[in-house]
């Protein structure tokens, strides 16, 4: 089992920053892949960025955080982190961390994110 527990969530100004984390405990070291999700209402979940746990830590974005989101890591804390710049209101969705084993997706309560304009 991995248990994953979100924080940084709020209430934040189009054009403004926040700072999401997700600290993982259990199983962890049968984690591959670590991500952040979002959930905004009537629509479904859907990817925002993901990110390796190998050394090469490599990454994945929604075309639509490109160059505003950055995911990142430290392996040390069993911690990701999505660091969220320029947000816009269409940002606005409860964010789900993820961590991927071998066969099974493991996922967090979530966090809410709020963009307004």
């Amino acid at each position: 089992q991995v248990q994953l527990v979100e924080s940084g969530g709020g209430l934040v100004q189009a054009g403004g920053s926040l700072r999401l984390s997700c600290a993982a405990s259990g199983r962890i070291f049968s984690i591959t892949t670590r991500g952040w999700y979002r959930q905004a209402p009537g629509k479904q979940r859907e990817l925002v960025a993901t990110i390796t746990r190998g050394g090469s830590a490599n990454t994945n974005y929604a075309d639509s955080v490109k160059g505003r989101f950055t995911i990142s890591r430290d392996n040390d804390k069993n911690t990701v982190y999505l660091q969220m710049n320029n947000l816009k209101p269409e940002d606005t969705a409860t964010y789900y961390c993820n961590a991927e084993t071998y066969g099974i997706n493991y996922w967090g309560k979530g966090t809410l994110v709020t963009v307004s304009s």
